[in-house]
């Protein structure tokens, strides 16, 4: 039994993701160049930059030039990341460019939260508590639930559906105490551990505790699965994705390098096409962007769109 969806919204992070993680340097020109064609494909959903230390993460050093020297188009959303007060403060100042919304961002993996926060589950609790307070404090609506290792963890192993529903129920607590409207659960297969099957199986059991809460999905690429996970996704329903141009982008903190980042929009928005599934975005359009993101990187991309182009592409041909 499916439910496939008739329209799916995808969020594209390839700009933040992949120029957080590339050596480099990429110009602030290119940064916008690329931010400004991925709107033009039909895209509504850009997430631009990260607002983050730039000792840490260099390749967003230039984040507030990218947002300024940008232009919006009407209609689409564009976004920024941050993960403290500061972070906050530098992207409130680009309220009328940016859409500032956040969320309450937790992990299923024990282990993972101890290796990439330095911190326990309980811990992390309490940081959440007190960021959504401040993000409310500051007009900053707080819609979403993120779960991070709801497949399994490089780190911990297999995660148990039970176990994301513990962390989502966490999430809602934080959210009742805070007096945060949740409208979403984000779900991230964040070290590539999701099958079909895992994901068939952990999202019925999130439908059957929330049955009205939508669901979206953050697939990683890490084991070539991301497409056929994200056709599991399609078929229980899901209307939103995250994924990202040409495959930009990485994971650096799963314990495994080299792995590969979200699925690639282009994959994505074929997968939808050959399904009947509307998404608004031109494909050929897209196809060229990702060339194009693979010209200012300098290296070959994970798409196989880029490098193969669309079946449309190939059936004008032979019309």
């Amino acid at each position: 039994m499916t439910d496939l969806p008739k329209h799916v919204e995808i969020h594209e992070e390839g700009p933040r993701e992949g120029f957080q993680i590339e050596p480099g340097p990429i110009s602030t020109a290119d940064k916008i160049r690329l931010i400004e064609a991925l709107a033009e494909t039909g895209l509504h959903h850009i997430q631009a930059c990260s607002f983050v230390s730039p000792r840490i993460v260099p390749g967003w050093a230039d984040a507030e030039d990218v947002v300024s020297g940008f232009t919006p188009k009407e209609g689409v959303e564009y976004t920024g990341l941050w993960f403290n007060a500061n972070g906050l403060n530098r992207a409130l100042i680009f309220r009328n460019k940016l859409t500032i919304a956040s969320s309450i961002a937790l992990t299923a993996s024990e282990a993972f939260t101890q290796k990439n926060l330095h911190r326990s589950h309980a811990e992390n609790v309490e940081a959440m508590k007190k960021q959504t307070e401040l993000h409310l404090a500051n007009d900053v609506p707080v819609p979403r639930i993120g779960v991070m290792a709801a497949f399994g963890c490089n780190y911990q192993g297999d995660i148990a559906p039970s176990q994301v529903i513990r962390t989502l129920e966490d999430g809602l607590e934080i959210a009742a105490a805070a007096g945060a409207e949740i409208k979403y659960f984000s779900l991230a297969d964040t070290m590539g551990w999701a099958t079909p099957m895992r994901i068939e199986r952990v999202l019925g059991e999130v439908r059957n505790r929330w049955p009205e809460t939508p669901i979206a999905l953050h697939l990683h690429d890490t084991r070539g699965l991301a497409v056929a996970n994200a056709h599991a996704g399609l078929k229980m329903g899901v209307t939103q994705f995250d994924s990202t141009v040409g495959g930009l982008g990485g994971c650096p903190f799963a314990g495994q390098k080299g792995a590969a980042g979200n699925i690639c929009t282009e994959e994505l928005v074929l997968l939808c096409e050959e399904m009947g599934i509307d998404t608004g975005v031109d494909l050929d359009a897209l196809i060229e962007v990702g060339r194009m993101a693979e010209s200012i990187v300098g290296h070959v991309l994970p798409s196989e769109l880029v490098h193969a182009g669309s079946l449309d592409a190939f059936r004008r041909q032979v019309a």
